[in-house]
């Protein structure tokens, strides 16, 4: 199994036919994700080759799903049409939208992922780089050739730091890795994926990855306290960051000492949760508890 990318999964691009969209479709085929159409009203009835797999292009995601069955969406559209695009999508009553556009305003991403859970969408993103079950599905930007598919589930709030865990733990696998974004405002929190990963019994394992900034990783720790019987093992971005200062991610504002690094680590500790200060050394913590475990 995996949490929600399965190999059964079918998935529309909205924006395919765009370069990022042209460029990631391509490498979703490579992975052998389940591509069954690309969405573009002005391209609509054509079909677009990726080295001998034809790929239609459909007029509206409603169009898409009825011709395919299609029940995952890929955003790749510039920010200023992201709100309409998720709103169209959860409109059409698909199950899962994955919004990998960087830049949506707050108050646009507020707007549609309200809409998107009154519908029964589930949003993930946006500003983040989708995610993977490697060996079943690939839906966004998560290079697939990284990893294999394994017992170990990821959620983070940082691209980069999705990739190098999944390099550093290449040799053991993951069931799914999930990218939920940096931004104030996301669909599918930590929360969401914790409790996903808990429940899929081929996850042994769940790495968090979090970040400076906001209480999203106590909340976790919470939940890992009070739901989690799974281990669980931590990484928090910023240890060095230097105080008093503003953070690229849009998400990492620091009042005082809440948000810091340190009260993550210590709030997720607390919780029986193994919090690394580095990618290298997190990767350690999860070799050392699945070597206990064995």
């Amino acid at each position: 199994m995996a949490i929600h990318l399965t190999k059964e999964s079918k998935i529309l691009v909205q924006g395919m036919t765009g370069g990022e969209g042209m460029k990631h479709t391509r490498r979703m085929l490579a992975a052998g994700t389940n591509v069954v159409g690309g969405v573009n009203p002005r391209k609509a009835g054509r079909t677009v080759d990726f080295a001998g797999r034809p790929v239609p292009v459909f007029g509206s995601v409603a169009e898409g799903m009825d011709a395919t069955g299609a029940d995952v969406t890929v955003v790749f559209v510039p920010p200023a049409f992201t709100k309409a695009a998720v709103t169209e999508a959860a409109d059409a009553g698909i199950g899962l939208a994955v919004v990998i556009t960087e830049g949506v305003p707050v108050h646009d991403s507020v707007a549609f992922l309200d809409h998107a859970r009154r519908r029964g969408t589930r949003v993930i993103g946006p500003n983040c780089p989708g995610l993977i079950s490697p060996g079943q599905s690939n839906a966004g930007i998560i290079p697939a050739d990284i990893t294999k598919p394994g017992r170990i589930g990821l959620v983070s709030k940082s691209g980069t730091l999705t990739y190098q865990l999944m390099y550093e733990l290449r040799d053991i696998g993951f069931s799914t890795c999930v990218g939920i974004g940096g931004d104030p405002v996301v669909g599918t929190t930590h929360i969401d994926c914790l409790a996903a990963f808990q429940d899929d019994p081929d996850t042994d394992l769940i790495v968090l990855i979090g970040e400076i900034g906001g209480d999203a990783e106590e909340r976790a720790a919470a939940y890992v306290r009070d739901h989690v019987t799974k281990p669980v093992v931590g990484y928090i971005a910023g240890f060095t960051a230097p105080e008093g200062r503003t953070m690229g991610h849009a998400g990492a504002i620091v009042s005082g000492s809440s948000g810091t690094a340190r009260a993550k680590q210590q709030a997720l500790e607390a919780a029986g949760v193994r919090v690394g200060r580095t990618p290298t050394e997190t990767a350690r913590q999860v070799l050392a508890v699945l070597h206990a475990g064995t």
